[in-house]
């Protein structure tokens, strides 16, 4: 009986001349009511609010809900959190395509300018938690994710208290410049609230499980967090483990403004070198620290002797340019943070190591330098340290691209060629190297006596009270 229809009945009952009649319509009419609005409050879904406990023990009229019912519902809710594959086989065919297949199911927050995430418990959850479950390191679609109550979790579930960081890449963690992106929105995020930091790490490879990181993006971890990161291992395939507080990163740096990640990498290299203890000062640092930064094996110079002697006679021209030659395999990290620290200008073949710009001052100079044919083949990842520069507050200078090298049996655009080309070595031209050292040396010059507050500046801790 709807509203409208028990309206018409109580005014046509009481237009009746009959008083008893009126009176039994009223009763009638009252209970009828009464009845609807128990019927639509025990219609409401028993997923709200989010606390069951809460909802069930409030429910004292019309009809007191016993113990064993309670034990019942949560029992009920145990056994229907239902588990799914952390990678979607439907979309594995396109992983880049906004990373939908990893937790498909679920969306991400997005503010324009800052880092997408996924929170648990939150609104966006209704509260439920964060459960996961499996040991697979070959195939994602084995392991698997799900959404439960924290009055409900899964049966055999353990609950890990405190924060939990859920990182998702697409590459790896050993290479330092993919490890880095995949952190960097972490430290964006706890930025952001109340500089919270994680008890654990869980990390994920294409739904796949790794259990550590590379040496350097440990040790960027531990100095940006103030303590070691403890990544979990999960060892019956049976248990699921749920999380009190839990944050999911998939999509590294993406939709992040160049404002919020400068902002954190002005974090990121003010820890380090606290981390580090290194304090400079204007005696202790060179008006302008050139270092060229070399590698071992693929992508190192054919002659280094002679790239290095280039270098050396073009520093030697500018007053107060010291050189400095160095191979990051042979540093610690300390070592790698002191002396980006003393550097101004980075002299670098592509490769991992060039992730150490990130630790210059702002408006230091890059110039990189590539084998034969990766102008043509290698696609967008030649160009992540243009990024990095323009990301950390960098300038990149350009690129050098050898005219000569191995070759190919194949045309030079032909993708196949790629597999020799990768790892080839660079060579050199005297004449435009010494000529772009002059050029950039000259700029950096000019640069560093007109704008010494922005290469000076540092993280200032502004943000829910963080400090550096």
């Amino acid at each position: 009986m709807t509203k409208r229809s028990v309206s018409w009945r109580l005014v046509t009952c009481f237009a009746s001349p009959n008083l008893s009649l009126n009176v039994l319509c009223l009763v009638v009419t009252i209970f009828v009511l009464l009845q609807n609005l128990v019927i639509s409050h025990y219609q409401q879904p028993i997923l709200l609010p989010p606390s069951l406990f809460t909802y069930l023990n409030q429910q004292k009229e019309p009809k007191e809900i016993s113990k064993n019912e309670t034990a019942y519902l949560v029992e009920t809710l145990r056994e229907s959190v239902t588990f799914l594959p952390l990678k979607d086989l439907r979309f594995s065919n396109k992983p880049l395509v906004g990373h939908t297949w990893f937790m498909s199911s679920l969306y991400d927050n997005q503010t324009k300018g800052e880092v997408q995430y996924q929170e648990f418990p939150s609104d966006s959850s209704k509260g439920r938690l964060l459960c996961l479950k499996g040991v697979d390191d070959h195939d994602g679609s084995w392991n698997y994710y799900a959404l439960a109550w924290p009055q409900a979790l899964p049966v055999n579930a353990s609950l890990q208290e405190g924060f939990t960081f859920v990182s998702y890449n697409h590459y790896d963690y050993g290479n330092m410049w993919h490890g880095l992106s995949s952190m960097v929105p972490f430290v964006a995020w706890s930025l952001r609230n109340q500089c919270a930091k994680p008890q654990r790490w869980v990390l994920y490879h294409w739904g796949e499980l790794r259990f550590k990181m590379g040496n350097w993006l440990s040790e960027i971890i531990t100095a940006t967090y103030g303590q070691e990161p403890e990544f979990l291992r999960f060892v019956d395939e049976n248990r699921p483990v749920c999380f009190e507080k839990a944050v999911v990163m998939r999509h590294n740096e993406g939709g992040m403004s160049r404002e919020r990640r400068m902002e954190v990498f002005d974090l990121i290299r003010c820890k380090a070198r606290n981390y580090c203890n290194i304090s400079l000062t204007e005696r202790s640092k060179p008006r302008i620290g050139m270092t060229l930064l070399m590698r071992s094996g693929p992508r190192s110079f054919k002659n280094e002797s002679a790239v290095i002697n280039v270098f050396k006679r073009e520093c030697k021209r500018v007053d107060g340019c010291e050189l400095k030659v160095a191979y990051s395999s042979n540093l610690t990290f300390c070592e790698q943070v002191e002396l980006m620290s003393m550097t101004d200008v980075l002299v670098s073949p592509h490769g991992a190591q060039l992730t150490n710009l990130v630790l210059m001052d702002r408006n230091s100079s890059v110039m990189e330098f590539f084998p034969k044919g990766w102008v043509k083949l290698a696609g967008v990842g030649q160009l992540v340290y243009q990024w990095g520069a323009n990301w950390s507050g960098m300038r990149h200078e350009g690129t050098w691209h050898d005219p000569v090298g191995e070759r190919c049996q194949f045309p030079d655009t032909d993708r196949r060629c790629m597999s020799v080309y990768k790892n080839g070595k660079i060579g050199y031209n005297e004449t435009y190297f010494g000529y772009w050292a002059r050029r950039v040396l000259n700029k950096f010059s000019i640069r560093k006596t007109q704008d010494v507050v922005e290469r000076k500046h540092g993280y200032n801790g502004s943000l829910d009270g963080c400090r550096c």
